[in-house]
Protein backbone atom coordinates (compact mmCIF):
# COMPACT_ATOMS: atom_id res chain seq x y z
CA UNK A 1 0.00 0.00 0.00
CA UNK A 2 1.53 3.35 -0.85
CA UNK A 3 1.79 5.36 2.24
CA UNK A 4 0.93 9.18 1.47
CA UNK A 5 3.57 11.83 0.93
CA UNK A 6 4.90 13.63 3.72
CA UNK A 7 5.70 17.61 4.04
CA UNK A 8 7.88 17.07 7.52
CA UNK A 9 9.98 13.97 6.61
CA UNK A 10 11.29 15.73 3.44
CA UNK A 11 12.06 18.72 5.08
CA UNK A 12 13.91 17.24 7.83
CA UNK A 13 15.65 15.07 6.12
CA UNK A 14 16.65 18.01 3.76
CA UNK A 15 17.79 20.31 7.27
CA UNK A 16 19.71 17.40 8.64
CA UNK A 17 21.80 17.15 5.27
CA UNK A 18 22.14 20.13 4.99
CA UNK A 19 23.33 20.45 8.90
CA UNK A 20 25.66 17.17 8.67
CA UNK A 21 26.91 19.05 5.10
CA UNK A 22 27.85 21.92 6.57
CA UNK A 23 29.03 20.72 10.24
CA UNK A 24 31.57 18.29 8.06
CA UNK A 25 32.54 21.20 5.82
CA UNK A 26 33.17 23.25 8.82
CA UNK A 27 35.20 20.49 10.08
CA UNK A 28 37.02 20.03 7.06
CA UNK A 29 38.01 23.72 6.92
CA UNK A 30 39.18 23.90 10.84
CA UNK A 31 41.29 20.42 9.98
CA UNK A 32 43.08 22.62 7.01
CA UNK A 33 43.35 25.52 8.99
CA UNK A 34 44.66 22.78 11.96
CA UNK A 35 47.33 21.87 9.80
CA UNK A 36 48.93 24.94 8.90
CA UNK A 37 48.95 26.11 12.54
CA UNK A 38 50.37 22.73 13.94
CA UNK A 39 52.65 22.93 10.85
CA UNK A 40 54.32 26.59 12.22
CA UNK A 41 53.86 25.61 15.96
CA UNK A 42 55.49 22.11 15.03
CA UNK A 43 58.12 24.38 12.94
CA UNK A 44 58.52 26.54 15.48
CA UNK A 45 59.08 23.82 18.21
CA UNK A 46 61.63 22.50 15.74
CA UNK A 47 63.99 25.04 15.18
CA UNK A 48 63.80 26.58 18.96
CA UNK A 49 64.54 22.89 20.28
CA UNK A 50 67.34 22.82 17.73
CA UNK A 51 68.64 26.30 18.76
CA UNK A 52 68.84 25.25 22.44
CA UNK A 53 70.94 22.16 21.60
CA UNK A 54 73.26 23.61 19.65
CA UNK A 55 74.13 25.75 22.48
CA UNK A 56 74.61 23.13 24.73
CA UNK A 57 76.86 21.79 22.00
CA UNK A 58 78.80 24.75 21.51
CA UNK A 59 79.26 25.03 25.39
CA UNK A 60 81.10 21.74 25.98
CA UNK A 61 78.60 19.91 27.36
CA UNK A 62 78.11 17.01 25.68
CA UNK A 63 80.87 13.90 25.38
CA UNK A 64 83.88 13.96 23.49
CA UNK A 65 82.69 10.68 20.70
CA UNK A 66 86.12 10.97 18.82
CA UNK A 67 87.62 10.78 22.31
CA UNK A 68 85.72 7.65 23.53
CA UNK A 69 84.27 9.27 25.89
CA UNK A 70 80.76 8.79 24.93
CA UNK A 71 78.44 9.22 28.18
CA UNK A 72 76.90 6.38 29.19
CA UNK A 73 73.06 7.08 29.59
CA UNK A 74 70.28 5.06 32.04
CA UNK A 75 67.87 3.16 29.54
CA UNK A 76 65.15 4.24 29.05
CA UNK A 77 60.74 3.12 28.91
CA UNK A 78 61.44 1.15 26.08
CA UNK A 79 57.44 1.49 25.36
CA UNK A 80 58.85 5.77 25.25
CA UNK A 81 59.50 7.45 22.33
CA UNK A 82 60.82 10.73 21.46
CA UNK A 83 59.21 12.99 19.85
CA UNK A 84 62.17 14.77 18.74
CA UNK A 85 65.23 12.76 17.52
CA UNK A 86 68.60 14.58 16.63
CA UNK A 87 72.24 14.40 15.60
CA UNK A 88 75.54 16.10 16.11
CA UNK A 89 77.21 15.90 13.04
CA UNK A 90 80.84 17.27 12.36
CA UNK A 91 81.61 19.43 9.29
CA UNK A 92 82.31 15.57 7.06
CA UNK A 93 78.80 14.83 7.47
CA UNK A 94 80.31 12.05 10.54
CA UNK A 95 77.70 11.76 13.41
CA UNK A 96 79.09 12.92 16.54
CA UNK A 97 76.20 12.04 19.39
CA UNK A 98 73.07 11.29 18.60
CA UNK A 99 69.76 11.15 20.63
CA UNK A 100 68.80 7.52 22.03
CA UNK A 101 66.31 6.67 19.12
CA UNK A 102 68.20 8.58 16.21
CA UNK A 103 69.76 6.11 13.99
CA UNK A 104 73.46 6.03 13.29
CA UNK A 105 73.76 6.98 10.41
CA UNK A 106 73.54 9.97 9.43
CA UNK A 107 70.74 11.70 8.58
CA UNK A 108 69.67 11.69 4.43
CA UNK A 109 69.78 15.84 3.90
CA UNK A 110 72.29 18.27 3.51
CA UNK A 111 74.17 19.92 6.02
CA UNK A 112 72.49 23.26 5.38
CA UNK A 113 70.75 25.17 7.89
CA UNK A 114 67.20 25.17 7.26
CA UNK A 115 64.40 23.15 7.24
CA UNK A 116 64.29 19.78 4.89
CA UNK A 117 61.69 16.72 4.22
CA UNK A 118 61.66 13.16 3.94
CA UNK A 119 59.11 10.53 3.70
CA UNK A 120 58.43 10.22 7.33
CA UNK A 121 60.75 13.41 8.73
CA UNK A 122 60.65 17.17 9.08
CA UNK A 123 64.48 18.05 9.45
CA UNK A 124 65.60 21.30 11.00
CA UNK A 125 69.67 22.20 10.54
CA UNK A 126 71.59 24.46 12.50
CA UNK A 127 75.49 25.40 12.41
CA UNK A 128 78.19 26.60 14.99
CA UNK A 129 79.28 29.86 14.80
CA UNK A 130 82.73 28.45 14.06
CA UNK A 131 80.97 26.21 11.29
CA UNK A 132 82.57 22.65 12.09
CA UNK A 133 79.19 21.96 13.90
CA UNK A 134 75.85 21.03 12.65
CA UNK A 135 72.95 20.14 14.94
CA UNK A 136 69.76 18.34 12.74
CA UNK A 137 66.17 17.70 14.85
CA UNK A 138 63.96 15.43 13.13
CA UNK A 139 60.22 15.43 13.60
CA UNK A 140 57.93 12.53 12.53
CA UNK A 141 55.11 13.69 10.29
CA UNK A 142 53.09 10.64 12.09
CA UNK A 143 53.02 12.98 14.95
CA UNK A 144 51.93 16.02 13.08
CA UNK A 145 48.91 13.70 11.58
CA UNK A 146 48.09 12.12 14.76
CA UNK A 147 47.54 15.53 16.12
CA UNK A 148 45.02 16.57 13.52
CA UNK A 149 43.37 13.19 13.76
CA UNK A 150 43.12 13.51 17.80
CA UNK A 151 41.52 17.32 16.88
CA UNK A 152 39.26 15.99 14.15
CA UNK A 153 37.82 13.25 16.13
CA UNK A 154 37.57 15.87 19.06
CA UNK A 155 35.47 18.13 16.83
CA UNK A 156 32.83 15.13 14.95
CA UNK A 157 32.57 13.78 18.58
CA UNK A 158 29.68 16.50 18.86
CA UNK A 159 28.27 15.67 15.75
CA UNK A 160 27.55 11.99 16.90
CA UNK A 161 25.62 13.72 19.89
CA UNK A 162 24.39 16.42 18.96
CA UNK A 163 23.15 14.89 15.59
CA UNK A 164 20.16 12.87 17.08
CA UNK A 165 19.65 15.66 19.64
CA UNK A 166 19.45 18.19 16.37
CA UNK A 167 17.23 15.86 14.75
CA UNK A 168 14.62 15.53 17.36
CA UNK A 169 14.73 19.28 17.60
CA UNK A 170 14.00 19.83 13.79
CA UNK A 171 11.09 17.21 13.98
CA UNK A 172 9.69 19.56 16.76
CA UNK A 173 9.72 22.73 14.72
CA UNK A 174 8.54 20.73 12.03
CA UNK A 175 5.26 20.05 13.45
CA UNK A 176 4.86 23.24 14.81
CA UNK A 177 5.84 24.78 11.54
CA UNK A 178 3.07 22.52 10.03
CA UNK A 179 0.66 22.40 12.27
CA UNK A 180 -1.17 25.19 11.11
CA UNK A 181 -1.76 23.42 7.85
CA UNK A 182 -3.09 20.74 9.70
CA UNK A 183 -5.49 22.69 11.26
CA UNK A 184 -6.67 24.01 8.23
CA UNK A 185 -6.50 20.71 6.16
CA UNK A 186 -8.89 19.42 9.40
CA UNK A 187 -11.18 22.13 9.01
CA UNK A 188 -11.96 21.92 5.45
CA UNK A 189 -12.45 18.18 5.93
CA UNK A 190 -15.29 18.50 7.93
CA UNK A 191 -17.32 20.68 5.73
CA UNK A 192 -20.17 18.76 3.41
CA UNK A 193 -23.29 19.22 2.87
CA UNK A 194 -24.66 19.02 6.38
CA UNK A 195 -21.86 22.12 7.65
CA UNK A 196 -20.52 24.91 5.04
CA UNK A 197 -20.06 27.34 6.97
CA UNK A 198 -17.03 29.54 6.56
CA UNK A 199 -13.79 28.53 7.30
CA UNK A 200 -12.14 30.64 9.87
CA UNK A 201 -9.16 32.59 8.56
CA UNK A 202 -8.89 35.06 11.40
CA UNK A 203 -5.93 33.03 12.79
CA UNK A 204 -4.73 31.56 9.98
CA UNK A 205 -0.88 32.37 8.76
CA UNK A 206 -0.75 34.86 6.11
CA UNK A 207 0.94 31.94 3.77
CA UNK A 208 -2.11 30.09 4.07
CA UNK A 209 -4.47 32.69 4.18
CA UNK A 210 -5.12 32.87 0.66
CA UNK A 211 -6.31 29.06 0.66
CA UNK A 212 -8.68 29.79 3.54
CA UNK A 213 -10.17 32.38 1.31
CA UNK A 214 -10.57 30.38 -1.56
CA UNK A 215 -12.05 27.93 0.07
CA UNK A 216 -14.64 29.87 1.71
CA UNK A 217 -15.64 31.62 -1.97
CA UNK A 218 -15.98 27.79 -3.08
CA UNK A 219 -18.26 27.17 -0.08
CA UNK A 220 -20.16 30.43 -0.62
CA UNK A 221 -20.70 29.22 -4.08
CA UNK A 222 -21.63 25.97 -3.19
CA UNK A 223 -24.54 27.54 -0.67
CA UNK A 224 -25.77 29.51 -3.34
CA UNK A 225 -26.20 26.73 -5.47
CA UNK A 226 -27.92 23.92 -2.86
CA UNK A 227 -29.96 27.03 -1.73
CA UNK A 228 -31.12 27.32 -5.36
CA UNK A 229 -31.69 23.52 -5.36
CA UNK A 230 -33.75 23.46 -2.15
CA UNK A 231 -36.02 26.21 -3.24
CA UNK A 232 -36.84 25.26 -6.33
CA UNK A 233 -37.41 21.52 -5.39
CA UNK A 234 -39.45 23.17 -1.84
CA UNK A 235 -41.23 25.42 -4.22
CA UNK A 236 -41.88 22.34 -7.00
CA UNK A 237 -43.24 20.31 -4.52
CA UNK A 238 -45.49 22.83 -2.88
CA UNK A 239 -46.61 23.96 -5.98
CA UNK A 240 -47.33 20.43 -7.02
CA UNK A 241 -49.23 19.33 -4.13
CA UNK A 242 -52.73 21.38 -4.49
CA UNK A 243 -53.52 20.63 -8.52
CA UNK A 244 -52.61 17.41 -8.21
CA UNK A 245 -54.83 16.88 -5.44
CA UNK A 246 -57.53 18.98 -7.11
CA UNK A 247 -57.21 16.45 -9.98
CA UNK A 248 -56.75 13.53 -7.96
CA UNK A 249 -60.46 14.50 -6.63
CA UNK A 250 -61.95 15.33 -9.77
CA UNK A 251 -60.68 11.98 -11.75
CA UNK A 252 -61.90 10.31 -8.76
CA UNK A 253 -64.95 11.77 -8.64
CA UNK A 254 -64.91 11.39 -13.04
CA UNK A 255 -64.12 7.85 -12.22
CA UNK A 256 -67.55 7.23 -9.99
CA UNK A 257 -69.46 8.33 -12.91
CA UNK A 258 -68.74 7.08 -15.75
CA UNK A 259 -70.69 4.32 -16.91
CA UNK A 260 -68.76 3.22 -19.96
CA UNK A 261 -65.40 0.48 -19.02
CA UNK A 262 -63.39 1.58 -21.29
CA UNK A 263 -63.49 5.63 -19.82
CA UNK A 264 -62.81 4.17 -16.39
CA UNK A 265 -60.13 2.25 -17.48
CA UNK A 266 -58.70 5.36 -18.54
CA UNK A 267 -60.04 7.47 -15.66
CA UNK A 268 -57.86 4.63 -13.50
CA UNK A 269 -54.63 4.96 -15.46
CA UNK A 270 -55.05 9.25 -14.87
CA UNK A 271 -55.91 8.19 -11.25
CA UNK A 272 -52.36 5.91 -10.94
CA UNK A 273 -50.51 8.94 -12.84
CA UNK A 274 -51.53 11.69 -10.49
CA UNK A 275 -51.02 9.14 -7.48
CA UNK A 276 -47.47 8.69 -8.72
CA UNK A 277 -46.76 12.40 -8.93
CA UNK A 278 -48.13 13.31 -5.77
CA UNK A 279 -45.68 10.39 -4.36
CA UNK A 280 -42.79 12.08 -5.90
CA UNK A 281 -43.56 15.78 -4.98
CA UNK A 282 -43.99 14.35 -1.28
CA UNK A 283 -40.33 12.96 -1.97
CA UNK A 284 -38.69 15.90 -3.40
CA UNK A 285 -40.04 18.18 -0.65
CA UNK A 286 -38.74 15.46 1.84
CA UNK A 287 -35.55 15.76 -0.05
CA UNK A 288 -35.44 19.16 0.38
CA UNK A 289 -35.47 19.20 3.74
CA UNK A 290 -33.04 16.30 4.07
CA UNK A 291 -30.64 18.77 2.12
CA UNK A 292 -31.91 21.67 4.56
CA UNK A 293 -30.53 19.88 7.36
CA UNK A 294 -33.48 18.00 8.93
CA UNK A 295 -32.41 16.34 12.34
CA UNK A 296 -29.28 18.26 12.86
CA UNK A 297 -29.96 19.57 16.55
CA UNK A 298 -33.11 18.77 18.80
CA UNK A 299 -34.03 18.21 22.22
CA UNK A 300 -34.01 14.61 23.60
CA UNK A 301 -36.97 12.61 22.65
CA UNK A 302 -38.71 9.28 23.58
CA UNK A 303 -38.43 7.67 19.71
CA UNK A 304 -40.43 4.78 20.82
CA UNK A 305 -43.54 6.80 20.80
CA UNK A 306 -42.85 7.42 17.41
CA UNK A 307 -41.90 4.30 16.41
CA UNK A 308 -45.85 3.03 17.72
CA UNK A 309 -47.72 5.63 16.53
CA UNK A 310 -45.79 4.66 12.98
CA UNK A 311 -46.75 1.30 13.06
CA UNK A 312 -50.23 1.85 14.06
CA UNK A 313 -50.68 4.27 11.29
CA UNK A 314 -49.53 1.41 8.66
CA UNK A 315 -51.60 -0.85 10.37
CA UNK A 316 -54.81 0.56 9.95
CA UNK A 317 -54.48 0.45 6.21
CA UNK A 318 -55.90 -2.99 4.71
CA UNK A 319 -53.00 -3.75 2.41
CA UNK A 320 -50.09 -3.70 5.42
CA UNK A 321 -52.00 -4.40 8.67
CA UNK A 322 -51.17 -8.26 8.75
CA UNK A 323 -47.57 -7.74 7.45
CA UNK A 324 -46.04 -5.43 9.64
CA UNK A 325 -44.01 -7.19 13.06
CA UNK A 326 -43.48 -4.82 15.70
CA UNK A 327 -40.64 -5.97 18.33
CA UNK A 328 -40.62 -2.63 20.49
CA UNK A 329 -37.98 -1.80 23.06
CA UNK A 330 -38.70 -2.32 26.84
CA UNK A 331 -37.42 0.45 27.53
CA UNK A 332 -37.70 4.22 26.26
CA UNK A 333 -35.55 5.16 23.26
CA UNK A 334 -34.22 8.55 24.21
CA UNK A 335 -31.91 10.35 21.38
CA UNK A 336 -31.42 13.97 21.03
CA UNK A 337 -33.09 14.02 17.40
CA UNK A 338 -35.75 15.40 15.81
CA UNK A 339 -38.47 13.17 15.86
CA UNK A 340 -40.05 14.62 12.89
CA UNK A 341 -37.24 14.02 11.11
CA UNK A 342 -36.87 10.39 12.51
CA UNK A 343 -40.34 9.63 11.31
CA UNK A 344 -39.17 10.72 8.07
CA UNK A 345 -36.56 8.08 7.75
CA UNK A 346 -38.67 5.43 9.23
CA UNK A 347 -41.77 6.27 7.41
CA UNK A 348 -39.30 6.14 4.25
CA UNK A 349 -37.63 2.46 5.45
CA UNK A 350 -40.93 0.60 5.65
CA UNK A 351 -42.45 1.94 2.43
CA UNK A 352 -39.28 0.78 0.76
CA UNK A 353 -40.12 -2.61 2.18
CA UNK A 354 -43.78 -2.65 1.22
CA UNK A 355 -42.38 -1.82 -2.11
CA UNK A 356 -39.66 -3.81 -2.76
CA UNK A 357 -40.09 -6.88 -0.60
CA UNK A 358 -42.46 -10.24 -1.19
CA UNK A 359 -45.77 -9.46 -1.57
CA UNK A 360 -47.01 -11.17 1.14
CA UNK A 361 -43.84 -11.24 3.02
CA UNK A 362 -43.49 -9.86 6.46
CA UNK A 363 -41.87 -6.13 7.65
CA UNK A 364 -40.03 -6.89 10.99
CA UNK A 365 -39.87 -3.22 12.58
CA UNK A 366 -37.60 -3.76 15.73
CA UNK A 367 -35.63 -2.13 18.40
CA UNK A 368 -32.42 -4.01 19.25
CA UNK A 369 -30.45 -4.23 22.51
CA UNK A 370 -27.98 -1.71 21.15
CA UNK A 371 -30.76 0.27 20.53
CA UNK A 372 -30.47 0.65 16.98
CA UNK A 373 -33.91 0.42 15.08
CA UNK A 374 -33.66 -2.27 12.05
CA UNK A 375 -36.90 -2.47 9.58
CA UNK A 376 -36.72 -5.89 7.54
CA UNK A 377 -38.14 -7.31 4.60
CA UNK A 378 -38.04 -10.67 2.53
CA UNK A 379 -36.43 -10.39 -0.73
CA UNK A 380 -33.85 -12.19 -2.84
CA UNK A 381 -30.20 -11.31 -1.76
CA UNK A 382 -28.39 -8.58 -2.84
CA UNK A 383 -24.68 -8.11 -3.81
CA UNK A 384 -22.56 -5.94 -1.88
CA UNK A 385 -22.62 -3.71 -5.14
CA UNK A 386 -26.18 -3.11 -5.47
CA UNK A 387 -26.12 -2.23 -1.66
CA UNK A 388 -23.45 0.24 -1.95
CA UNK A 389 -25.88 1.45 -5.02
CA UNK A 390 -28.80 1.42 -3.05
CA UNK A 391 -28.05 5.45 -1.24
CA UNK A 392 -27.61 6.97 -4.57
CA UNK A 393 -30.62 9.33 -5.71
CA UNK A 394 -32.73 8.07 -8.35
CA UNK A 395 -30.87 5.34 -8.33
CA UNK A 396 -33.37 1.82 -8.12
CA UNK A 397 -31.91 -2.10 -7.60
CA UNK A 398 -33.50 -4.78 -10.11
CA UNK A 399 -36.66 -4.10 -9.53
CA UNK A 400 -39.69 -3.23 -11.04
CA UNK A 401 -42.15 -1.98 -8.66
CA UNK A 402 -43.06 1.20 -8.21
CA UNK A 403 -40.92 4.55 -6.49
CA UNK A 404 -38.65 6.90 -7.34
CA UNK A 405 -35.19 6.11 -5.91
CA UNK A 406 -35.21 8.51 -3.45
CA UNK A 407 -36.98 6.66 -0.22
CA UNK A 408 -33.22 5.57 1.23
CA UNK A 409 -31.09 8.34 0.24
CA UNK A 410 -33.20 10.81 1.97
CA UNK A 411 -33.42 8.76 4.96
CA UNK A 412 -29.41 7.79 4.82
CA UNK A 413 -28.54 12.25 4.50
CA UNK A 414 -31.23 12.86 7.56
CA UNK A 415 -29.92 9.59 9.68
CA UNK A 416 -26.21 11.37 9.16
CA UNK A 417 -27.62 14.81 9.90
CA UNK A 418 -28.49 13.38 12.81
CA UNK A 419 -24.81 12.11 13.77
CA UNK A 420 -25.89 8.66 13.19
CA UNK A 421 -25.31 5.75 10.49
CA UNK A 422 -27.49 3.77 8.53
CA UNK A 423 -26.35 0.52 7.53
CA UNK A 424 -27.71 -1.73 4.51
CA UNK A 425 -27.45 -5.44 5.03
CA UNK A 426 -28.15 -8.35 2.72
CA UNK A 427 -29.33 -11.30 4.09
CA UNK A 428 -31.30 -9.87 6.98
CA UNK A 429 -29.87 -10.38 10.64
CA UNK A 430 -30.78 -14.30 11.46
CA UNK A 431 -31.86 -15.20 7.50
CA UNK A 432 -30.44 -16.78 4.75
CA UNK A 433 -31.88 -14.09 2.55
CA UNK A 434 -33.76 -10.44 2.65
CA UNK A 435 -32.89 -7.29 2.98
CA UNK A 436 -32.15 -5.64 6.16
CA UNK A 437 -32.10 -1.46 6.83
CA UNK A 438 -30.65 -0.80 10.48
CA UNK A 439 -30.14 2.59 12.23
CA UNK A 440 -27.72 3.65 14.95
CA UNK A 441 -28.14 7.22 16.28
CA UNK A 442 -25.36 8.54 19.04
CA UNK A 443 -26.83 8.14 22.63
Amino acid sequence: MRRDRSIVRPLIAALTGVLVLFWLGAIGLGISVMRSEFDEIFDNALEETTERLLAIVEEGQLPNVQEGEQAHRAPSTPSKKEYLVYQVRGRDGAVVFHSKDAPLEPFDVPLTVGFHDTEKYRFYTAMSADGSLFLQTADRFGHRREAVRESAVTMLIPLAILLPLSFLLMTWIARRAVDPINKLREAISKKGSGNLSPVETETVPRELKPIAQSVNLLLQRVRAAIAAEREFATNSAHELRTPVAGALAQTQRLLAELPDEVMKARARNIEAALLKLGRTSEKLLQLARADAGLGQTAATSDLRQVLDLIVRDYRRSPATEHRLAYSPSADPLMRAVDVDAFGIVVSNLIENAILHGRPTGIIDVSVNRDGSVSISNDCALLSAADLDGLKVRFRRGATSARGAGLGLSIADTIVRHMGGVLELRSPASGRSEGFEARIFLPE
